[in-house]
């Protein structure tokens, strides 16, 4: 099944349910991109032991789409000083949650409780922030991003997914702060900065 190996295959299988995937994406270490840029499909994570955001969303989107859901991203754009942010979406009765793969304490899963992607995507901005000075940084989020359009070999390809990544950036996104609103915008608190500055894999570790 999409060209997985039985190896592969049988991890996948275990990946049913969304909460299964994320605790899955947890054991893996962080990519932080230590050797360059990266943009691994899941056969190349899944070799080389490690996956940051968009990474861990091919993941889920392939667990997602081999036990019957839609392949989908959501792509969430922050200001040029900081990192955008993928995650894989995921319906039930309905509601929208999201599978995250990140390194910080916030910018993680997401349980169906959104009635529309915007809601799920609210719920990241307050504490997406530029760690440095506390500003809030979410500025757009993306339409759903179906993978079906790229068949089925990159779940397996050797090669890095620019093509991917490059589509979804480029993909329509919608405005989160609305019009003369930016101003109003507060950082975050002392105490809030502090809490954001916990990561769960350290640079240190020769896995990430």
């Amino acid at each position: 099944m999409f060209g997985l190996s039985r190896e592969e295959l049988a991890i996948f299988k275990e990946l049913t349910t969304p909460h299964k995937i994320q605790d899955y994406l947890d054991t893996i270490p962080a990519n932080l991109s230590k050797r360059g840029d990266t943009c691994f499909s899941p056969r190349m994570v899944l070799e080389k032991g490690r996956a940051h955001c968009i990474e861990g969303a091919l993941i889920a989107a392939t667990a997602l789409w081999m036990h019957g859901e839609k392949p989908l991203l959501l792509d969430l754009k922050a200001l040029d000083i900081d990192y955008d942010h993928v995650v894989a979406l995921y319906k039930k009765n309905g509601y929208w949650g999201a599978i995250s793969k990140t390194n910080h304490p916030v910018l993680r899963f997401r349980d169906p409780v959104y009635k529309s992607p915007r809601e799920l995507a609210l719920s990241y901005f307050h504490e997406y922030t530029f760690p440095k000075t506390g500003q809030k940084t979410l500025r757009s989020y993306s339409r759903p991003f179906s993978l079906k359009k790229f068949g089925t070999d990159w779940i397996t390809s050797e090669k890095h997914l620019w093509d991917i990544a490059i589509a979804l950036d480029d993909f329509p996104h919608y405005p989160i702060v609305p019009k003369g609103q930016e101003k109003y915008i507060r950082d975050l608190s002392d105490i809030e900065l502090m809490a954001s500055k916990l990561s769960e894999w350290e640079r240190k570790d020769p896995r990430t």
